[in-house]
Formats: C-alpha cells, sequence, structure tokens
C-alpha cells in the first residue's frame, strides 16, 4: 500500500483500555491519521475514559457526539452504549441497535462501517480482549486492501480477541505493542 492511510480504527476488550494507551501515548499531537478507538467498557463509565485518556494522550481526546465530523489530530471515543457508524460523508452516526457479538459499541460494526467509507486507505488493529468482536470487520479491512493488525496473543492480557481475528484473517500481522506504536509513528 502506497497512500498514507486516512483512518486507523482500533478495537479492544479486557485489556484493551492499558494496551491502547500504550500505543497511542507515543503518538504526537500533531499526528495526522484520526484514529477511532472502540473499547467495550461499562455503561456506567460515561465520560470517565475521555479524562484517563486526555491526562495520557498529546493528541485531543473526545468522546464521539452525532454527525461529528472526522478530522486529524483526534483520538475519537466510542461512547459507552452506542455502535459508532461512519458515513460517506466522514461523520459519525451513533446507533442503539441490537448488541453485537454481546457488545454495544461493537468493534466489528464500526471496523466494517469505516472500510465502506475508506475502503484500503485505513487500518484496523484488534487488542487484547475476551469475545469475538473485531474478526469480521478486520477481515472486511483485510478483504477491501487496508492494513490489518492484531496484538501479539502472546502480549495481550486475554489472548480470545486476537486469536480468533488470526483464525479468520491469517495473514494479519501479529505485532507487540510497541512495534504498533513504532509503525504509526513511521506512518507520521
Amino acid at each position: 500500500m502506497e497512500a498514507t492511510p486516512e483512518l486507523i480504527v482500533i478495537g479492544g476488550s479486557w485489556g484493551g483500555i492499558q494496551a491502547s494507551l500504550s500505543i497511542l501515548k507515543g503518538l504526537p499531537a500533531n499526528y495526522k491519521i484520526p484514529i477511532v478507538l472502540v473499547l467495550h467498557r461499562l455503561r456506567s463509565m460515561e465520560g470517565e475514559l475521555q479524562h484517563i485518556y486526555e491526562k495520557k494522550l498529546a493528541l485531543k481526546v473526545e468522546e464521539i457526539e452525532e454527525k461529528e465530523e472526522i478530522k486529524a489530530c483526534h483520538v475519537y471515543l466510542a461512547p459507552a452504549n452506542y455502535h459508532v457508524l461512519i458515513e460517506k460523508d466522514r461523520t459519525f452516526s451513533l446507533d442503539v441497535s441490537e448488541l453485537e457479538n454481546y457488545s454495544r459499541p461493537s468493534i466489528d460494526v464500526t471496523f466494517t462501517s469505516a472500510v465502506e467509507v475508506f475502503d484500503e486507505n485505513m487500518i484496523g488493529i484488534l487488542l487484547s480482549g475476551a469475545n469475538k468482536d473485531g474478526s469480521s470487520g478486520l477481515q472486511a479491512i483485510r478483504n477491501a486492501g487496508g492494513i490489518t493488525i492484531i496484538q501479539d496473543p502472546e502480549e495481550a492480557e486475554v489472548s480470545t480477541m486476537p486469536l480468533s481475528a488470526l483464525e479468520l484473517v491469517p495473514d494479519c500481522k501479529i505485532m507487540k505493542l510497541e512495534r504498533i506504536q513504532e509503525f504509526l509513528n513511521s506512518l507520521a
């Protein structure tokens, strides 16, 4: 892939908060590629997650709002209890339809929606987690020619999510968190 990716979507569940913080804290405030972060979390954690990320990251952190435009130098957090969709005009749409893979937000929903807009010009990263959410979305990104990365299952706090993705997308890149951070920095 020659072109610089236009979007990075990161998904995770159990262990995903720490894993994503390890990656994102090494990115500069002027990092141009927007990042969407979809983490399974308790519905009662509304707002708290944003404060955790704001304290540790140089990038601007925002919880996604309906019809918000996707901009560079931002990390967008999927709000608790909403699926996040990406519209053709590159804005966000929030949805409260049924749980997918026992989850809302569902990583698969966001991955699949993002690939319909960004096609091969995106990166999907799947981190630690205890279910299979994200696997079919990662497959959709791979089928479109995008870059797919999973956290090394050996390093993941819970390996179910990366292992499930590897089963479905055997040619995705397997990286430790430090290597994912280096790779993302190399795109800047």
